[in-house]
Formats: structure tokens, C-alpha cells, sequence
């Protein structure tokens, strides 16, 4: 009797999941779940009580994470002093997603707003400094009308 095939992309992952790597990956677990309402896949503990491998739901996509471990050269942003990546997280009320992050420790980096390109978004630092944005899509856009509103933007003076 054969075995029946293995899938190459497990039943529920995608093509792409972010794996992050982040200084107390349970903290950041914890705070996941507070402010993207994550739930646990599985945690695989490793040596000296860090965790080796965590794998999360938020909505219908994976998040990997794990501990720093300098001398596998895995660092987390703040010891690279930031990470020039950002996790861009789509979800129903980006408003509440984004106060509820607030609420559970991240840092504003840019309020919520309408964009040129059609939704309602905002950017947010986690206290482990991984850059998410947050958004909810609110009208759709021809690529005309977002070319054009990408131009009035980068022409306008900034407020004051």
C-alpha cells in the first residue's frame, strides 16, 4: 500500500508567511493575541526556555515567529536598530484593530486615514519592532485614479 502524496504548501498555509524573529517571541505572542486577536498553532520550545519555533493564526493567514538567537545570527529589529520591512495586515475594522494595538502596547507611526488607493490605513511599531500596517479596504480604485491621487500627494505642501 502506497502512501498518499504530501502536499508541497501544507493544508491551510499559503504561498508567503512572515517569519519573524523577535527578543521574548512569549511576549510577543501574547501580544498578538491581544491586539490581532492571533490564536496558537503550536510552539516548539528551545534551549534556555526561548522557543525555537511558534506558529500563529491571525484571520485566515499564518504568522512564524521565534526567539532572537544572536549566535545563529537570528536578531530581532531593535538589536538592528529597525527592520526596513512591514507586515501589511488587511482586517473588517482598522480603526478597532489599530486602537486595540495601541491599546495593547504598539506605537502610533502614522494615524489612521482614508488613502488615494482606497483604504482606511494606518502604521503601528509593536513593542518588539516589527512595523505593521493596518488596513480595511473602502472603495475600489481605478489604476488612473490612483495614479492620480499618488500625484497630488507627493505635489501638495505638508500641513502645518
Amino acid at each position: 500500500m502506497s502512501k498518499p502524496a504530501v502536499k508541497a504548501i501544507p493544508e491551510g498555509m499559503h504561498s508567503l508567511t512572515p517569519h519573524l524573529v523577535c527578543a521574548d517571541a512569549a511576549a510577543a505572542i501574547e501580544f498578538y493575541k491581544k491586539a490581532f486577536h492571533a490564536t496558537d498553532a503550536s510552539v516548539l520550545p528551545g534551549p534556555g526556555g526561548k522557543i525555537m519555533h511558534a506558529h500563529l493564526r491571525i484571520g485566515d493567514s499564518s504568522l512564524m515567529l521565534m526567539d532572537e538567537y544572536p549566535e545563529f545570527c537570528s536578531f530581532a529589529p531593535k538589536s538592528l536598530k529597525g527592520s526596513p520591512v512591514t507586515i501589511h495586515l488587511y482586517v473588517e475594522n482598522a480603526d478597532a484593530v489599530y486602537n486595540r494595538a495601541v491599546a495593547a502596547g504598539a506605537i502610533a507611526k502614522m494615524p489612521m486615514e482614508d488613502t488615494f488607493w482606497g483604504d482606511r490605513y494606518g502604521v503601528l511599531e509593536d513593542p518588539f519592532g516589527h512595523s505593521w500596517s493596518i488596513a480595511t479596504h473602502i472603495r475600489d480604485m481605478s489604476p488612473e485614479e490612483i495614479r492620480e491621487g499618488a500625484q497630488k500627494m507627493c505635489t501638495e505642501e505638508p500641513a502645518k
